[in-house]
């Protein structure tokens, strides 16, 4: 979707009324408990950890890529929703994006630390990139042909066929929650040891996914929820955390007034003092509950609408204060025209190497 862009204006400015609430908040939990993104990032992190020299070595190619090279923080391109969304209603808006070298192009021209996509794209261009950018293979995906459509994400492609085309990381998706979530955890969980073994890095898209979740809010945005599926995601040792940004809290509590039977277990004290409605304090409760940072949180930009460059700005200054370590946009950025896609990128780029947005 097109829209009118502005002339570049401040972080403040493209905030508007929220500027002094989402610039100068301080969060309840303090920033002094968690691991924050710096340019020592890998060293500091991974090197204690069990992750190999070569899985070292991928990861800092990651951190190493475009604009915000050797700055602890990340921003990626994601194109799955040929998959996900089917490459119509994916594609039809900007049709250049149906030739899969385009979409590589844009992430490079964008100023991307790495480009995620699928198999069959980055297969088809793997000579001519691989060495050029970071690349991460979605390796599962849902699909929307079956009848009735269905929601289930499956391999489509092997760990070993990522390693072989040149990719630094893979990337999966489970829906937490959903009844083939069991299945999703032991296949991801395998993949990713093998990713690790093989010398590449890993990253979860840590979704929820249950019509009980829909209640008076869309509880697969809520903040306790959304952190916890985090939580499952770390301890998959997936080395970086992709998740919505939370628009609410009170997920537990929602699902069992609606069921009437208890759900889960959570505490109080995520609420009263872990917590709170601001979105800097949502966002915050899920760093921390990615092992206080220690694998870094990306938050998505969305679907692409009338305000896309306010939200992604919005979404960035969140994320960044928060303690989160950057933000992964598609829609956003490839459902418009190419130099507005690259003007996006930019934008999310420029609040991560804004001095004037520091850590709640």
């Amino acid at each position: 979707m097109t829209q009118t862009i502005a002339k570049p204006q401040s972080i403040a400015d493209w905030l508007g009324d929220e500027a002094d609430d989402l610039l100068n908040y301080t969060a309840k939990v303090s920033r002094d408990l968690l691991h924050l993104p710096s340019s020592d990032w890998v060293e500091r992190i991974f090197s204690p950890s069990d992750r190999s020299p070569q899985v070292l070595r991928s990861l800092q190619q990651l951190f190493g890529a475009g604009r915000l090279a050797d700055t602890g923080y990340l921003s990626i391109l994601p194109v799955d929703q040929g998959i996900e969304h089917s490459a119509g209603a994916s594609f039809a808006p900007n049709p250049l994006y149906f030739d899969s070298e385009n979409i590589v192009k844009l992430a490079i021209e964008g100023g991307c630390n790495a480009v995620a996509t699928t198999l069959g794209v980055l297969g088809t261009v793997s000579r001519q990139y691989a060495h050029k950018i970071p690349f991460i293979v979605k390796i599962n995906h849902n699909e929307l042909l079956s009848y009735p459509n269905r929601y289930d994400q499956i391999l489509f492609a092997s760990v070993e066929r990522a390693w072989n085309l040149g990719a630094v990381a893979i990337g999966a998706t489970i829906y937490f929650g959903s009844p083939e979530s069991a299945r999703q955890i032991q296949e991801i969980g395998a993949a990713f040891a093998r990713a690790h073994e093989l010398g590449m890095a890993t990253i979860l898209w840590c979704y929820l996914r249950n019509d009980v979740f829909k209640q008076d809010k869309d509880y697969h945005l809520a903040a306790d929820l959304t952190a916890q599926a985090n939580h499952l995601g770390v301890t998959l040792q997936a080395d970086i955390i992709k998740q919505k940004l939370p628009s609410c809290n009170g997920g537990y509590a929602a699902v069992t007034q609606a069921t009437g039977r208890s759900y889960g277990k959570t505490s109080d004290l995520v609420y009263s003092q872990l917590s709170s409605d601001h979105p800097i304090d949502l966002a915050r409760y899920q760093v921390l509950n990615c092992y206080a940072g220690r694998a870094g949180l990306i938050n998505s930009g969305g679907a692409s609408g009338q305000d896309d460059f306010a939200e992604v700005i919005r979404t960035a200054v969140i994320n960044k204060r928060a303690g989160g370590m950057g933000l992964i946009s598609g829609r956003k950025a490839f459902q418009r025209p190419f130099d507005e896609g690259i003007q996006l990128f930019h934008a999310i780029q420029d609040v991560y190497l804004s001095d004037s947005v520091t850590i709640a």
